[in-house]
């Protein structure tokens, strides 16, 4: 929560949204929330634009609590990326902080969300939690490459309208990284299908795969929800713990932007074996294996997929 101190410590700086540069030389100035967002919007937006990202490597989004930095940050941007369905709860109040006069653009506008109680492929083991996500939908769209192709047409078209100049590299920008984008999609259904539909069960630290399970026809277990502000109740844990017995699932990832610990004490007393560290709601840093979308997500398929075979 924003507090009062750090409203006044704003002071009373405006600026208006979606200024043209002055020159095509110049670069757009652009923010996204967090860090897969921020680096699509490099896809994109190319060299002619300068992305800063208030989440960065390993960050949670959802508890992320922002600094007199980002509406510094904001307040000087042209435009400003979230990705929306509730995962930057933080975002309206630092807006108004900001004095940012524009509307921040939302990537996943033309996304029709999964239901947590419709998502296919996924259980749910997190009764009556609050999940901080409005209308109990999935905000974690980016784990299917088909919905990053959406973030990618309303992307372009935000840097084409607020720099017009380039709207021709961002669109020839904008196809060749939709083309990358199917490839991994391909990639995926290829090395996940090796393994039957019915044993593709896996058990992560919390409910972030929905859509690459939808995709992909794998089930993730978790032990909290949505959102990792969420907890598990004992009740809960114990009821997965026998679900994971019953179903004999060898396997458990952890997170790289959430605490492992819950999810090890499952996995000991099922008897799971680690599979490593999946990255779901961030990029690695630079010298780590998930620097990238395009590169988080060969990782996390080439895990699951690796673990999967293992385990039949």
């Amino acid at each position: 929560m924003l507090t009062r101190r750090f409203i006044l410590a704003l002071g009373c700086a405006t600026m208006l949204a979606g200024a043209t540069p002055a020159s095509a030389d110049d670069k757009l100035k652009v923010v996204a929330s967090f860090s897969v967002l921020g680096d699509v919007v490099r896809e994109v937006g190319g060299s002619h634009v300068d992305v800063s990202t208030l989440i960065g490597p390993n960050g949670d989004p959802h508890e992320y609590e922002p600094a007199p930095d980002d509406a510094k940050r904001l307040r000087d941007a042209q435009v400003v990326f979230v990705s929306g369905l509730g995962l930057e709860g933080f975002m309206d109040r630092l807006v108004k902080a900001s004095g940012f006069k524009g509307e921040p653009v939302v990537a996943s506008a033309n996304i029709k969300p999964l239901d947590l109680e419709e998502e296919a492929g996924h259980d749910h083991n997190h009764e009556g939690h609050d999940h901080g996500h409005e209308h109990d939908v999935d905000p974690h769209v980016w784990n299917d490459p088909k919905n990053v192709e959406s973030w990618v047409g309303v992307i372009e078209q935000a840097l084409a309208k607020a720099d017009p100049s380039q709207a021709e590299s961002f669109k020839t920008n904008a196809a060749r990284y939709t083309a990358e984008l199917q490839k991994l999609d391909a990639f995926a259904k290829a090395e996940i299908g090796k393994t039957p539909k019915e044993n593709r069960r896996i058990l992560t630290s919390h409910d972030a795969f929905g859509y690459f399970g939808a995709a992909y026809g794998v089930t993730f277990l978790s032990p909290v929800g949505l959102s990792t502000e969420s907890e598990a109740s004992a009740r809960d844990v114990a009821k997965l713990i026998d679900q994971i017995k019953a179903e004999k699932i060898r396997t458990y990832f952890f997170e790289n932007s959430n605490d492992p610990r819950l999810v090890r004490q499952i996995a000991q007393a099922t008897g799971a074996e680690p599979g490593g560290e999946l990255y779901v709601e961030s990029l690695s840093g630079p010298d780590g294996p998930a620097s990238t979308y395009a590169k988080m997500f060969r990782h996390n398929v080439e895990l699951v997929a690796g673990a999967l075979s293992r385990t039949n």
